[in-house]
């Protein structure tokens, strides 16, 4: 069995189908179900059981023997969010626990980490163990997931195999419940149906045009590629050295390598949806004018030296296959 957090949201619903594509079908999802607007993330996935996560580590000890795989990524993910509290309950406190007992139990683990860890960028975006401690996230949601990665990074006791994924910015489907959280492309969409028009924010630092703010945009079937990968690459690993095959413990970056512009985003929602491009700027709100990245773009290097060989979607075809196939 694998087990998969998070899998009534955005990323861990389409990891599970993912997964179901492949063949895994005995899934144990895991979430807070009772939010019946997220229904249709999970409704028609092939799975074992539901468990809500409050009582899910009374049953991970209960069945941990049937256990296989744990793919992590429930979690609070609102980055507007202040409360600590709130991240160091259900980010730091519950990926510890899940950690430490795929540890006791030796299973293999995926759980989500983040780009947000980055902060600023002043140390740049590479996915070195090295640079962890030195971090300085802008928000308690980036804090949350570095103050997780640097933990795991001194436990002695390890899972056969684990991996934190740095998800840079996530689109696709899924995310429709997500409000102000959900991807640009998704408010793009909306906004162009409603007024026939984009709001982006304007830039407030001269190196910077308006709407050439740059991310590493990653297409959320990308994830789920690569959490595929790493599990099949399970069948063969040697727990002392902590490998499957080439494929090694620890934090991985998980963008596109390619930073691009929210311009290009909304430009490339416009002509998914045959309309000529019409993009007005407007301020960063001030609450978050001095938390925001205007530059993001990911390290893959250590990913694709341990073997992930695939292309990932580029924004053009992302974008086009979101809004035509889904969006629309």
């Amino acid at each position: 069995m694998i087990v998969v957090t998070g899998a009534a949201g955005f990323i861990g619903s389409v990891v599970a189908g993912e997964l179901n594509n492949k063949g895994y079908n005995d899934l144990i999802l895991v979430d807070d179900f009772s939010k019946k607007e997220k229904e249709r993330n999970y409704i028609d996935l092939k799975h074992k059981a539901l468990i809500d996560r409050n009582v899910f580590f009374d049953w991970f000890k209960e069945n941990h023997e049937d256990v296989d795989f744990v793919v992590h990524l429930g979690a609070r993910t609102d980055t507007t969010e202040f409360d600590w509290n709130v991240f160091q309950k259900l980010n730091v406190d519950y990926t510890e626990t899940m950690f430490s007992l795929c540890a006791e139990y030796q299973i293999p683990l995926v759980y989500a980490s983040s780009a947000a860890t980055y902060g600023n960028g002043e140390l740049g975006y590479d996915d070195s163990h090295d640079v962890v401690e030195k971090l300085q996230p802008l928000n308690p949601y980036g804090r949350s997931k570095n103050e997780v990665d640097k933990w795991i990074l001194k436990q002695e006791k390890q899972p056969p195999f684990w991996a934190g994924l740095k998800f840079f910015n996530v689109y696709g489907p899924n995310e429709y419940h997500k409000g102000r959280m959900a991807s640009v492309i998704f408010h793009s969409f909306n906004q162009i149906n409603a007024t026939g028009k984009v709001k982006l924010f304007r830039s407030h630092r001269p190196d910077f045009a308006d709407g050439q703010q740059l991310r590493d945009f990653i297409y959320v079937k990308d994830i789920a590629s690569v959490i595929g990968f790493m599990i099949d690459n399970k069948t063969i690993f040697n727990s002392q050295l902590s490998t499957f095959n080439s494929l090694k413990s620890g934090l991985y970056n998980l963008g596109t390598g390619k930073a691009r512009s929210f311009y290009d985003l909304a430009a490339n929602t416009f002509k998914a949806m045959g309309k000529d491009v019409n993009i007005e700027f407007v301020d960063i709100p001030e609450d978050i004018r001095d938390k925001y990245q205007y530059f993001t773009e990911a390290n893959m290097t250590k990913l694709r030296e341990a073997g992930y060989d695939k292309e990932f979607t580029s924004l053009e075809d992302g974008v086009e296959d979101y809004v035509k196939n889904y969006l629309n």
